[in-house]
C-alpha cells in the first residue's frame, strides 16, 4: 500500500514541503496618498483634516478639562461639521485614541477617558 508523501512537486520540478505548501504570501504595502514614505496617514489626518481646527497639540498637553473645553470651542465654532457639535467633538477624540493605540501611556489614557467624561457633561449628555 501506498503512503502519502509530505511533499509535492511544483511546476518547476522542485519539491516543496508541507510548509511551504501552506505558507501565505506576504502582502504587499500599501501606497500612501500623501506620497510621503515615512509617518502614517493618521498624521496627515490630524494635519490637513477640514473637519475641524483643533488647538495644536492639545491632545498631548492639556488636562482632562482644558481638551473637553477646547474640543466644545472648536466643534461649536466650525461650520465644516457634519455631524453635530458633540459627535464631532466626540469623534476628534476617539480618532486620537484609536490611532495612538498601544504607544499610547495610561496615564495619558485615563486623561482623555476622563476628557470623555468632561465632554459629555459640557454638552448635557448621560454619563
Amino acid at each position: 500500500m501506498a503512503t502519502a508523501s509530505k511533499s509535492s512537486t511544483s511546476s518547476n520540478g522542485k519539491r516543496k514541503t508541507t510548509q511551504q505548501k501552506h505558507a501565505r504570501a506576504k502582502p504587499k504595502s500599501k501606497q500612501r496618498s500623501s506620497g510621503s514614505n515615512t509617518g502614517r496617514w493618521s498624521h496627515h489626518v490630524m494635519e490637513t483634516s477640514d473637519a475641524m481646527d483643533i488647538e495644536h497639540e492639545i491632545f498631548k498637553e492639556g488636562s482632562a478639562q482644558e481638551i473637553a473645553d477646547s474640543l466644545k470651542k472648536s466643534s461649536t465654532r466650525s461650520s465644516r461639521r457634519k455631524g453635530t457639535p458633540f459627535q464631532s467633538a466626540m469623534s476628534m477624540l476617539n480618532f486620537y485614541i484609536n490611532r495612538a493605540g498601544r504607544n499610547l501611556p495610561k496615564s495619558r489614557r485615563t486623561i482623555l477617558d476622563s476628557a470623555k467624561k468632561r465632554l459629555r457633561e459640557a454638552f448635557g449628555r448621560k454619563p
